[in-house]
């Protein structure tokens, strides 16, 4: 068995922002060394470095530390939230491209278990259990948690969307053999579903899962999250700010080309303020210190020479005292991004079934 301590320092790192609880998690882990973790998706879009590449990390993480993971293919969210208005064939053809995806960003799928919505609701235990779910949860408490969908509550004009929710608390206590899973590792941006998860389980006796939280990685661009664009465009803080499937500009997508890379994060926001969010830090914090023990800012003599960097922290010290050029660490972010995409081309390019599902989604109008 391995060490508890050890194995909630390793769960705790980047891109984990918030263990509820770690003294909960820690005694899970004593007396199971096995737990069952979810996180879910709604197929729609495009993978890109955080519904991918860092998605990809964290399963690790957690497999590699002992833990059985399960990856919900949330079709029929899709369908409720309205993703490709609604086309239930386009949406299961986004979730075996998914697949595909995180198994090309090198998702090690040994002890990952690919459950569907679709699968999980031809059982009628589901709907006694999101019956029973309904009747413990007030219209406002559902109300507020309408928001993992990526809406406001002012969108909640439809039954459907206060469905979801209650489907997502149903999740929970189903997809470990009918039994609540140990762990939900999940977005922050669904962090408000899985209070509301462990409070109902709370109040039906049973266990609580620990709910675990990963930061979600900012959008590439200034007006899509940093809080000075149209309010109206504005969800909420999590949701506006992160990459977006829907938005090209805002994300680097696994299928992005060098060039295309090279362009983006050219373009993109990249303040010399340490106080202000700074996507390009992000990618170094989140994604490329994850994949890499130390990076190297490239850097022409007469402006110091190259930088060889053996930790995040370095990196992020010498960027706020001035020490490297917004310009420098673009480049350096683009050359080590395209490292970790290559892999992920070639996959997509010599697998003739995730070629033609891909080409397939990328013909598909995505929608919000």
């Amino acid at each position: 068995m391995k060490d508890v301590s050890k194995v909630i320092e390793e769960i705790s790192k980047p891109p984990v922002e918030e263990i509820v609880t770690k003294e909960e998690f820690e005694q899970l882990l004593r007396e199971n060394p096995h737990p069952v973790a979810y996180d879910g998706f709604e197929p729609s879009g495009l993978l890109h470095l955080g519904s991918g590449i860092q998605r990809s990390i964290l399963t690790n993480r957690f497999t590699d530390n002992g833990a059985i993971f399960i990856m919900y293919i949330a079709d029929w969210f899709a369908y409720l939230n309205k993703k490709f208005n609604g086309d239930m064939g386009k949406i299961r053809i986004a979730g075996q491209y998914f697949i595909e995806g995180f198994k090309a960003c090198g998702m090690r799928t040994e002890n990952v278990r690919f459950i569907w919505t679709s699968d999980m609701i031809k059982d009628s235990r589901y709907w006694e259990t999101l019956l029973t779910l309904s009747s413990k949860a007030t219209v406002n408490r559902i109300l507020r948690s309408v928001t993992i969908a990526g809406r406001e509550e002012s969108e909640a004009r439809e039954m459907s969307l206060l469905i979801y929710p209650l489907m997502q608390a149903t999740d929970v206590l189903t997809l470990n053999n009918w039994k609540p899973v140990d762990i939900c590792q999940l977005g922050m941006d669904q962090r408000k579903v899985n209070m509301l998860v462990r409070d109902i389980i709370g109040d039906m006796n049973l266990k609580k899962p620990v709910a675990i939280h990963h930061h979600l990685l900012l959008g590439l661009q200034k007006n899509i999250r940093m809080g000075k664009f149209d309010e109206s465009e504005e969800l909420n803080k999590e949701i506006s700010f992160k990459m977006s499937k829907s938005k090209p500009e805002s994300a680097i997508y696994i299928h992005d080309t060098e060039e295309e890379v090279k362009s983006k994060l050219d373009k993109a926001y990249c303040p010399t303020d340490i106080n202000e969010p700074n996507p390009i830090l992000e990618l170094f914090k989140y994604i490329i210190f994850n994949k890499f023990d130390n990076v190297t800012i490239k850097r022409e003599e007469k402006y110091g020479g190259n930088l060889d960097l053996n930790s995040y922290e370095e990196l992020h010290n010498l960027y706020a005292n001035g020490k490297i050029h917004p310009k420098d660490l673009k480049n350096a972010a683009a050359d080590y991004i395209n490292q970790i995409l290559e892999p992920v081309r070639e996959y997509f390019e010599k697998n003739e079934k995730a070629h033609e599902l891909l080409e397939k989604v990328k013909s598909f109008n995505i929608t919000r």
